[in-house]
């Protein structure tokens, strides 16, 4: 009898424990991320507004994830920046090689909407806003006087600068699910203003307005260490 009721309680305990087990698929996710991308870059407001031309960059990121859709990103990044046309009328063009690294937070919709119950919300679940604060190192390695200045005046710049800028950012985040349905990696589009505090990003000083220069960016994130839950299912 003892043993007909140990054995029932076994039962019942591993049945209960398979339960939760399926019970927990698609709730479960990595608590970080870490990932890389390439990025094209035009300058978007500077002192040289003239034939304005792309360049590339590469980044890689650190991602914390408070949630699968709250997210805290560390980003690095290195690249090219350029602009001008010495055939114009100024004559000015700037060649910037540039280090960068940033702060952000990353808010997706799926952190704010019930997408359970929606196709076409659990598709916008994955876009995203972020914005943080970011700190770039330039150094001009070209650029050209302006024509219209008499010769021998110096045009204000500096050729080297260290500025804070502040990063917008808007984009998507294809998941990708293992055979638990936990995230095992990410496709990341984004789409990303910076504005800088300071006015120096093309070696020039001479304009109204701080500069700003645009990227878009197609990268992969991989997931990594410890697993967590969250309060509402992944996948669907």
């Amino acid at each position: 009898m003892i043993k007909l009721i140990l054995k029932t309680i076994l039962i019942v305990v591993l049945s209960t424990g398979t339960f939760l087990v399926k019970a927990q698929i698609g709730y479960d996710y990595a608590r970080y991320d870490i990932g890389g991308a390439i990025g094209i870059n035009r300058p978007v407001s500077t002192d040289v507004p003239n034939s304005l031309k792309t360049t590339p960059s590469v980044h890689f990121n650190f991602t914390y994830n408070h949630t699968p859709f709250l997210n805290y990103v560390f980003e690095g990044q290195f690249g090219r920046l350029k602009a001008g046309n010495v055939d114009s009328e100024s004559g000015r063009m700037f060649e910037n090689h540039f280090t960068a690294f940033a702060l952000k937070v990353q808010l997706q919709a799926g952190e704010l909407i019930d997408y359970s119950q929606n196709s076409v919300a659990n598709a916008f679940k994955n876009l995203y806003v972020s914005s943080g604060i970011g700190y770039i190192v330039n150094h001009i390695v070209e650029k050209t006087p302006d024509k219209r200045v008499p010769e021998g005046y110096m045009i204000p710049g500096d050729n080297n600068s260290q500025i804070p800028f502040i990063p917008v950012r808007i984009g998507y985040e294809f998941k990708v699910f293992n055979q638990y349905n936990e995230p095992s990696f990410k496709i990341d589009l984004g789409y990303q203003y910076n504005f800088l505090m300071d006015d120096n990003l093309d070696g020039y000083s001479t304009g109204a307005h701080k500069d700003i220069f645009s990227q878009f960016t197609i990268g992969v994130k991989f997931a990594i260490g410890e697993v967590t839950s969250y309060r509402k299912q992944i996948h669907y």
